[in-house]
């Protein structure tokens, strides 16, 4: 068993931010040897506004999924929880710190997983970069090799951790890097795509391991990802970035109750319909031979239904609400907007 830490679950939240502004400036650089030398002259650029007046509690031991597209501003907001940039205006406070201020003390309580960066030596096995992960922590020699061994048998990595890093598959050495980030038992674990280009099987071994890591640990857990299936498996709570405002934050479930007006009906005839008694049904469909796909609102099924099957001989009927996937790329169309201001 992963030992497990005793956390206080007060008035005080684990994380606490408050209007959050980050902005950036931005070269534009024209192309060709005329464009760079004007741009010696002339410069131009442009104010990138990756988070605007973001504000957002977590409590302690809580697991909540980050969304939003690409330059939503999702990597930015974990970067100022850790301490790696800092914000333009705003306050945020993390384990009752200051991020950007980096004390050691927070130092030790967090740790940042990122899909695209490696903080593994390269050339070197991953039991040397734990070793190291020991002397930087100053971790008791039991205390680690015990956490060390637990968390290599969770994910059954043992026979791997003494290969060079540059040997290792994606999928291979993201489970190194989540132990390697976990050796020192952090009490918030920020995870900005960590499935990011794995196949199923090692998706659903990272989804089996955090699981248990944050329950038996109480750990408070922040994970950006571009997949559906890692909210739907580890995450509670949903919070919608886009353009760097929060366009939602609440529930899995009541995200599809309060976005979605209808239901997907999927019906499997003997003889497929004719066109002209589709059309008559009066809803938007897909035909795939003998079945038919209906978009139907939620409040009209019941008597939609009766009407659809008379005279057909139906072989199998589903009601499925929209898929996940389809609700959030619905919310992130709706926050659409201009991203930047115009070049100055």
């Amino acid at each position: 068993m992963i030992s497990s830490k005793s956390k206080t679950r007060g008035d005080s939240p684990v994380i606490d931010v408050h209007n959050l502004v980050k902005h950036y400036r931005v070269a534009d650089k024209k192309e060709g040897i005329s464009g760079s030398i004007r741009g010696l002259f002339h410069r131009s650029s442009r104010t990138v506004q990756a988070l605007r007046g973001v504000s957002l509690q977590v409590e302690p031991g809580e697991f909540v999924a980050i969304l939003g597209p690409n330059g939503a501003g999702k990597t930015t907001f974990l970067k100022l929880l850790s301490g790696i940039i800092t914000p333009t205006s705003g306050t945020a406070e993390v384990l009752g710190h200051v991020p950007w201020q980096r004390h050691d003390d927070f130092r030790r309580r967090f740790a940042l997983v990122m899909g695209q960066k490696n903080q593994l030596w390269w050339d070197l096995p991953a039991a040397e970069s734990f070793r190291l992960h020991q002397v930087i922590y100053r971790l008791d020699r039991e205390r680690f090799t015990r956490t060390r061994d637990e968390l290599v048998d969770l994910l059954e990595v043992g026979r791997l951790i003494h290969q060079p890093v540059r040997d290792l598959s994606l999928g291979e050495r993201m489970k190194l890097e989540l132990i390697a980030a976990l050796l020192h038992e952090p009490e918030v674990l920020l995870l900005d795509e960590p499935t990011i280009g794995l196949d199923v099987v090692a998706q659903h071994a990272i989804h089996a391991f955090l699981r248990r890591v944050q329950t038996e640990r109480g750990t408070t857990v922040l994970l950006t990802t571009h997949y559906m299936k890692d909210v739907a498996a580890l995450c509670r709570r949903v919070v919608v970035i886009t353009h760097g405002r929060i366009l939602y934050d609440g529930t899995l479930a009541e995200i599809i109750d309060r976005f979605t007006t209808h239901k997907i009906v999927t019906l499997d005839f003997e003889q497929p319909p004719s066109d002209a008694t589709v059309a008559s049904w009066g809803y938007s469909c897909e035909r795939d031979g003998p079945q038919v796909r209906l978009r139907i609102d939620r409040e009209r099924i019941a008597e939609t239904l009766p009407r659809v099957l008379a005279g057909h001989s139906v072989l199998d009927v589903t009601v499925e609400d929209v898929p996940l996937e389809d609700v959030i790329a619905d919310l992130f169309r709706a926050g659409r907007e201009p991203e930047d201001e115009p070049p100055t």
